[in-house]
């Protein structure tokens, strides 16, 4: 398919009006520290192209209303600075809100159409070019713009690229940012309050903060650059009515009705990798799926924390083990884990880590015999219509990919459905996509 995209113009946006807190350093819990060698987030979304479409006047609307966002989302149009204790052999790396030139805003053009991008099995490898920061990690925030904004027009359609440094939110921040932004867009300037205002006040552990300095003092002890090996990509579609089978087949053959429907459907993916990768039958397996800490501490903090707070929870056994108990026995596992993930778990894990601090490398975090879940199919997605109407579809790029990797997005037609994002190795999704377990519950997907 064609894959020449041309770079039309670039732009940096500041808040539309300076607020007293953007005047303040923010800095970073150990929540954010420790995925300063992660790749950016990159998410983005497809839509139509409207009849009679004004590409000049769309893109000042969206720099309008993104200037008023930041006006919220303040630490997003700042940098990150490091003071470096030589003696001490420690850094400390914190957000200077005015610092740097604000957020990126890049205008492209893409030569294909929306059935270039949605009709292939695989997601093409040309999505990739319509993200900025393409392989950057989040210490690059040093030097790079913390967000990133890229507007690319296809013969027939509009993505929305958006890339922000993971450092600065998670998903649930990541999501929440863009609902405000949409929100802005849609009020188109009669109004610049936001129905949900993010909280910037970081979260620490009892006793720690708002000071943490990390036990380095030069970049290269905590900072690699992962290249992940060659993967096939794919959308699989899982529809209401599929999840309320899975679900109720998990549950019933356990005897319970505590194991959710994304509980079930992870340990399907799980059993399903698994047996597609061919392990032997003791090799140690694990299922990771990423969790909101935000409910789970006690005091519980807002959704509108705007942050990293996220952990993982995972379900370990062997191969072997994996296969020969039922989709029940994998997603109790599953079930368990999450249960247990209550405020003396997140406390124990942070102050574990205060004691001897790090920083997480994706190469030594995730193993080709596991499995890593992410995102939510509760984020609101497809509420982002930036004035084109409902998003066709969302794509992700080039960042955190490895094998086995596993994206959840809700469904485009609501209810409970979820499209997930695999990545696999080549000869390891031609066995998945085959799997008669996966077969009896994946949907066609509308895209």
């Amino acid at each position: 398919m064609p894959t020449s995209i041309r770079y039309v113009s670039e732009s940096f946006i500041k808040p539309k009006y300076q607020v007293e807190e953007s005047k303040q350093h923010v800095y970073l819990s150990p929540f954010d520290l420790v995925l300063l060698s992660a790749h950016y987030i990159q998410k983005g979304l497809l839509f139509t192209k409207p009849p009679l479409f004004d590409i000049q006047i769309f893109l000042k609307s969206h720099k309008h209303s993104l200037s008023v966002a930041l006006v919220h989302f303040y630490p997003l149009a700042g940098q990150f600075v490091t003071k470096t204790d030589e003696d001490q052999h420690s850094c400390l790396i914190f957000i200077d809100c005015s610092k740097g030139d604000g957020a990126r805003f890049i205008h492209a053009t893409l030569d294909a159409t929306i059935k270039d991008i949605l009709s292939p099995i695989d997601v093409p490898i040309v999505v990739q070019s319509v993200f900025d920061h393409d392989r950057a990690v989040n210490h690059d925030g040093h030097v790079r713009p913390l967000l990133s904004i890229q507007v690319t027009e296809l013969a027939d359609g509009i993505f929305i690229g958006c890339s922000l440094n993971h450092v600065i939110g998670d998903g649930t921040s990541y999501w929440n940012f863009v609902n405000a932004w949409s929100e802005i867009h849609r009020a188109n300037g009669k109004s610049i309050s936001i129905s949900r205002p993010p909280i910037h006040q970081r979260w620490f552990p009892d006793g720690h903060g708002p000071i943490i300095k990390l036990p380095y003092a030069h970049p290269d002890e905590f900072i690699t650059r992962f290249e992940a090996p060659e993967l096939r990509e794919r959308i699989f579609h899982f529809s209401s009515d599929s999840l309320a089978m899975l679900k109720a087949k998990a549950n019933t053959v356990r005897s319970t009705t505590t194991i959710s429907s994304f509980q079930a459907l992870s340990a399907l993916v799980w059993r399903c990798i698994t047996r597609a990768r061919g392990l032997p039958h003791d090799q140690e397996t694990s299922c990771r799926l990423a969790i909101n800490n935000r409910q789970r501490l006690n005091p519980p903090v807002s959704e509108n924390y705007f942050g990293s707070l996220i952990q993982t929870v995972r379900g370990v056994t062997t191969a072997g083990e994996l296969l020969e108990h039922d989709l029940g026995w994998a997603a109790m596992m599953l079930h368990r884990a999450v249960v247990e993930h209550n405020d003396d778990a997140v406390r124990g894990a942070v102050n574990a880590w205060m004691k001897s601090p790090l920083v997480y490398q994706i190469a030594a975090f995730f193993d080709r015999k596991s499995v890593n879940i992410g995102s939510s199919p509760r984020f609101d997605i497809y509420g982002n219509e930036f004035g084109l109407g409902k998003p066709l579809a969302v794509r992700s790029g080039y960042a955190n990919k490895f094998d086995g990797n596993v994206t959840s997005y809700p469904g485009h037609e609501g209810g409970r459905s979820v499209d997930l994002e695999i990545c696999l190795t080549p000869s390891s999704m031609s066995a998945f996509e085959s799997d008669e377990e996966l077969l009896a519950f994946v949907s066609v997907s509308p895209h």
